[in-house]
């Protein structure tokens, strides 16, 4: 696969709910990532991703990120395919940003761009 999945994110307005939800249902494990994020470290084949508290106003959201070299050639690209851009480029810390964007059907997915962790 040219650009795989490396990150999927729940996003939630009550992120000390959900954690405890998560925990209990799947036995995932969390690190603190800062005042709004939560990691949840990849099990056993399986892949890592995060728990988010929402800010007011965001919806809740369940999203996955893929890998890409340069978020602004690929969020063009997408744009010339009939997506949109969501969010711009972000730096998450010195080796890892994301962006988001819409697909032509309304999905909302990630985009990431890191040379280290995400965990910042």
């Amino acid at each position: 696969m040219a650009h795989p999945v490396v990150h999927w994110e729940i996003g939630t307005d009550d992120a000390a709910a959900a954690r405890e939800f998560y925990a209990k249902a799947f036995g995932w494990t969390m690190t603190d990532a800062g005042p709004e994020y939560t990691m949840v470290p990849a099990a056993e084949n399986g892949l890592g991703g995060g728990i988010m508290q929402t800010r007011a106003g965001m919806p809740s959201y369940v999203t996955i990120y893929t890998q890409v070299d340069d978020l602004d050639a690929k969020l063009a690209e997408i744009s010339e395919l009939g997506g949109h851009t969501i969010v711009t480029p972000t730096e998450i810390n010195p080796t890892a940003s994301f962006a988001m964007f819409a697909d032509p059907s309304g999905n909302v997915l990630g985009l990431l761009r890191a040379t280290g962790p995400i965990a910042g």
